[in-house]
């Protein structure tokens, strides 16, 4: 009996940037590299693997697909023998994979190789938020001289409280930087474990305690059961009056009705926030134009060194498939 090819499922860019190097990886092994286009041409159902690159998923969001990035995914559901699909992102909770990941195909993530980029942008939107920069781009849009003076000065950063949720290698990574700016730093875990380097950690059932302490609220959790809709108007009510809220996780963690009325009333004092309850942020949000609010459009993570950190963890659990090997990132 001649065993069959291993057919891998890859965009046209990535087999001609890492063709090479996966044939390297597999030797000898019979495999055939199959583009996307090839895939959805040929109505392929035949895929072992696939690699799920950035510029696959292009402007689609998990909410609105392009018709390229939806025939792709048909290609993975028609696949009755595909065993692992990794993917670019660090967050493996768009449908298709919580589909795939159900009927027992592994799913790998990125998570790490855009830590370091979200940690900074996560950075400066706080520092943005504390500085008062939508005020005073508003300003300089309205050819206004406006100095932070009186009533408007900013305070401190140095001695403030920074509640982070989540402690993966983006919240490690925001952490370090609250630390070097002088916050105080409590982190929300899933459970809570004893103080370290003089970082407290709780569980969730702890947010009502620390919230109150919170002069800034940081999420840079996954999207899971037990975080989505976790920050509701009860929990927002919990914050000292005027913090700021930091989002660089999924828009599902916060109740975004809840997030518009406690800017608009106050309870808020601004929000950075990079995701939403639906994506792309529809036309008519209020968040578009609340004027203690700085809206991204999710890309705290674009940087361009982000392609080649995502081909290497590809390409390492290549090498781990092939050799029978535990994958890294695998998403639970």
């Amino acid at each position: 009996m001649v065993d069959l090819p291993l057919r891998i499922l890859l965009s046209q860019q990535a087999l001609a940037q890492h063709g090479a190097a996966i044939a390297q990886l597999l030797g000898t092994r019979a495999h055939e590299l199959v583009t996307i286009e090839q895939a959805v041409a040929g109505a392929r159902s035949d895929i072992d693997l696939a690699f799920i690159s950035r510029d696959v998923t292009g402007l689609s969001t998990k909410h609105e697909l392009t018709p390229g990035l939806q025939a792709c995914y048909e290609v993975l559901r028609r696949s009755a023998g595909l065993r692992w699909v990794h993917i670019h992102s660090a967050g493996a909770d768009r449908d298709i994979y919580v589909e795939l990941r159900a009927r027992g195909v592994s799913v790998t993530t990125s998570s790490g190789a855009n830590a370091e980029v979200v940690a900074q942008t996560a950075l400066a939107g706080l520092l943005a938020l504390a500085r008062r920069f939508p005020q005073l781009m508003e300003a300089q849009r309205e050819h206004r001289w406006a100095p932070l003076i009186g009533s408007a000065l900013p305070r401190d950063l140095g001695g403030q409280t920074a509640v982070l949720v989540g402690w993966g290698p983006i919240g490690q990574r925001v952490g370090a930087f609250l630390r070097l700016l002088g916050l105080r730093l409590v982190v929300v875990r899933t459970q809570a474990q004893p103080p370290q380097d003089e970082i407290e950690f709780v569980g969730v059932g702890d947010l009502p305690a620390v919230l109150p302490r919170a002069d800034w609220l940081l999420l840079a959790c996954p999207l899971t059961p037990q975080t989505r809709g976790l920050f509701d108007a009860r929990a927002l009510a919990m914050l000292p009056r005027g913090a700021g809220l930091i989002n660089v996780a999924r828009g599902e963690v916060v109740v975004e009705a809840d997030l518009i009325a406690a800017l608009r009333a106050g309870q808020l004092g601004g929000a950075f926030l990079d995701v939403y309850e639906h994506e792309p942020l529809p036309v008519a949000s209020p968040l578009w134009d609340l004027p203690n609010v700085i809206a991204m459009p999710h890309s705290a993570g674009h940087s361009d060194g982000n392609a080649a950190r995502v081909a290497t963890l590809f390409l390492d659990n290549l090498g781990r498939w092939c050799a029978g090997q535990a994958l890294r990132n695998l998403a639970r």
